[in-house]
C-alpha cells in the first residue's frame, strides 16, 4: 500500500468503542490485581537490554517515535508494548518499567515491573546467542525484587502484593527462530517435537518456582503465528512472500503443549490460578484480514524497507520508514506496531485476563 492518510473503517471504530467501554468497566472494578510482573523477551522488554552488553537493543530512533515524548525507551516498537496496555487496563500505570533502568526504584516497581530481555527464550542457549538475560537470571532478579518490596512495604503487605500480582510470561519465539532453526546445536540434539517438550519442561519448572515464591496469579503466553513475521516471509525462498506454514505449525503445536501444561499445574498446585493467553488466532486474524482492523500493510513492516530490518538495521534505514505506523501490522521485521499491540492486549484482557478481577 502507498504511504498516505490512514482510513478508519466503521467496524474498527465500532470495535474500539466496545473495547474501550468494556475496559472502563474492568478499570472501575476494585483492583484485585496489585501489580503486573513480567518475564519474557522483546515482546515485553521495556528497556532492560539498554543496561547490558548486547546488540539486541532498540534505545534509538526511530523506535519509540510514537511513545510519550517520542522517546526510544528500549521497547521494540514505535510506542507501547502489550504489557503496558494490560497494566493500564487493570487500573495500574500505563507503562511497566524495566527493572534495570536506574531512573526507577522500588516505589515505581511496587505496582509493576518487567524483568524481560529482548532475544531471550526458555532455553539458556537462546539467551547466549546475543548475550542477553536468560530466564533463570530473570527469576533471580525477581527474588531480589521481592526482598526490596518487603523492605519497602513491610513483609506482610509485600506477600499480599505478590499473591495478588499478575505474573505475565511472554517468550518462546526466539527459541525456534533465533536458535533451533538458525544455530546448529539444538537441532542436532532434538527433533522439533522433542525440543518443544524440552522448552515446556523449562516453562513448568519456572511456574513452579514462581508458585514457591508466592505467586498465585500467572498468565502463560503462547506463540504468535511466527511464520507470518515479515522477516520469515522475506527469507523464505520458496514461499512467495506467504506465511511460512512450518513455523506456524510449530507455534500451534507448542501452544497446545502450553495449554495442557496450564491444565496440569492448576490441578497440582493448590491456590494457583494459571491461564493460557494465546495471541495466535487474533494475530492471524489481523494478518489475514487487516482491513477489518484498519490496517493496510501486513507482509511488510513500517521501519526501513520493512522486509528484514530490526534493531540497528532499522535505525540505519529509517529514511525509508513509513510515515504512519498505525497503518502497519508490524513495526519492524519481527515486532508488531503499537496499534497491533493494543488490539492483541485488549483481546487477551477481555478473553482471558478478566478472570483475575473476579
Amino acid at each position: 500500500m502507498e504511504k498516505g492518510q490512514r482510513k478508519t473503517t466503521p467496524l474498527l471504530l465500532c470495535s474500539h468503542i466496545v473495547v474501550l467501554h468494556l475496559l472502563s468497566l474492568v478499570a472501575e472494578t476494585s483492583a484485585k490485581v496489585s501489580a503486573v510482573i513480567v518475564f519474557g523477551d522483546s515482546s515485553v522488554d521495556a528497556g532492560n537490554n539498554n543496561f547490558i552488553p548486547t546488540i539486541a537493543r532498540s534505545n534509538f530512533q526511530p523506535y519509540g517515535r510514537d511513545f510519550e515524548g517520542g522517546k526510544a525507551t528500549g521497547r521494540f516498537c514505535n510506542g507501547r508494548i502489550p504489557t503496558d496496555f494490560i497494566s493500564e487496563s487493570f487500573g495500574l500505570k500505563p507503562y511497566v518499567p524495566a527493572y534495570l533502568d536506574p531512573k526507577y526504584n522500588i516505589s515505581d516497581f511496587a505496582s509493576g515491573v518487567t524483568f524481560a530481555s529482548a532475544a531471550t527464550g526458555y532455553d539458556n542457549a537462546t539467551s547466549d546467542v546475543l548475550s542477553v538475560i536468560p530466564l533463570w537470571k530473570q527469576l533471580e532478579y525477581y527474588k531480589g525484587y521481592q526482598k526490596n518490596l518487603s523492605a519497602y512495604l513491610g513483609e506482610s503487605k509485600a506477600k499480599d502484593t505478590i499473591a495478588e500480582a499478575l505474573h505475565l510470561m511472554s517468550l518462546g519465539t526466539n527459541d525456534f527462530l533465533e536458535n533451533y532453526y538458525t544455530m546448529p546445536g539444538r537441532a542436532s540434539q532434538f527433533t522439533p517435537q522433542q525440543y518443544q517438550n524440552f522448552l515446556a519442561a523449562i516453562a513448568e519448572n519456572f511456574i513452579r518456582s514462581l508458585y514457591g515464591l508466592g505467586a498465585r496469579k500467572v498468565s502463560l503466553g503462547g506463540l504468535p503465528p511466527m511464520g507470518c513475521l515479515p522477516l520469515e516471509r522475506t527469507t523464505s525462498i520458496a514461499g512467495g512472500n506467504d506465511c511460512v506454514a512450518r513455523y506456524n505449525n510449530i507455534a500451534l503445536e507448542f501452544n497446545n503443549r502450553l495449554k495442557n501444561l496450564t491444565i496440569k499445574l492448576n490441578q497440582e498446585l493448590p491456590g494457583l490460578k494459571l491461564v493460557f493467553s494465546n495471541p495466535y488466532y487474533i494475530m492471524l486474524s489481523i494478518i489475514k484480514r487487516p482491513q477489518l482492523y484498519g490496517f493496510e500493510s501486513t507482509s511488510v513492516a513500517c521501519c526501513a524497507t520493512g522486509m528484514f530490518e530490526m534493531g540497528y538495521a532499522c535505525s540505519r534505514g529509517q529514511m525509508f520508514s513509513c510515515t504512519d505506523a498505525s497503518k502497519y501490522v508490524f513495526w519492524d521485521s519481527f515486532h508488531p506496531t503499537e496499534m497491533t499491540n493494543s488490539i492483541v492486549a485488549k483481546y487477551v484482557v477481555l478473553r482471558v485476563l478478566y478472570q483475575f478481577l473476579q
